[in-house]
């Protein structure tokens, strides 16, 4: 919970209306999110059934009404308008960038929470109109170490053929 909620020193992410936490797994960093932020609408994209039969659950016993699953996979959502997209443990940060930059509304950001620096995370995303805005250190409780809030911003549209098809960012990445 507490890793999850470090997401909130992001203003991006407080001011947020739409948000969609790709890879959700079982709600995390999505269903904390959608009880800190009421007003804001949280898609979370999982896409394994399973584990969105659980995340619906959850969110009904937590009594959270603003967030919901979506059984798919990123790549297959095609365009949408989310002002952040949110990921935790899911992939390489190019890889995020290209799963998340046809779901953003120009200007807005991928949050990924991540470890240590990855050699050249700085000049991730670019092929997809992505660039590098800035590496945040938090410590979500004490012992915790290396974790830090990457925010990557949307700068233009996403170029055509992009999302690719399910699969490709993880088998052929851009970066």
């Amino acid at each position: 919970m507490a890793d999850s909620l470090t997401g909130l020193e992001i203003p991006e992410l407080r001011d947020a209306a739409r948000i969609a936490d790709i890879g959700s797994g079982a709600g995390f960093p999505g269903l904390p999110l959608a009880v800190a932020l009421p007003s804001a609408s949280v898609d979370l994209v999982e896409a394994t059934a399973r584990k969105c039969e659980v995340i619906d659950r959850l969110a009904v016993a937590a009594g959270v009404a603003n967030a919901r699953s979506v059984p798919a996979r990123a790549e297959s959502l095609g365009h949408a308008d989310y002002d952040v997209v949110t990921a935790r443990a899911l992939a390489p940060l190019g890889v995020l960038a290209e799963y998340a930059a046809p779901l953003l509304s120009n200007e807005g950001v991928l949050l990924a929470w991540k470890g240590e620096p990855e050699p050249g995370e700085e000049s991730v995303g670019s092929s997809v109109a992505m660039e590098f805005d800035r590496a945040l250190a938090v410590v979500p409780f004490p012992g915790a170490h290396s974790r830090r809030l990457v925010v990557l911003r949307k700068v233009g549209p996403t170029p055509p053929g992009f999302p690719r098809r399910p699969g490709m960012a993880r088998k052929r990445p851009l970066t």
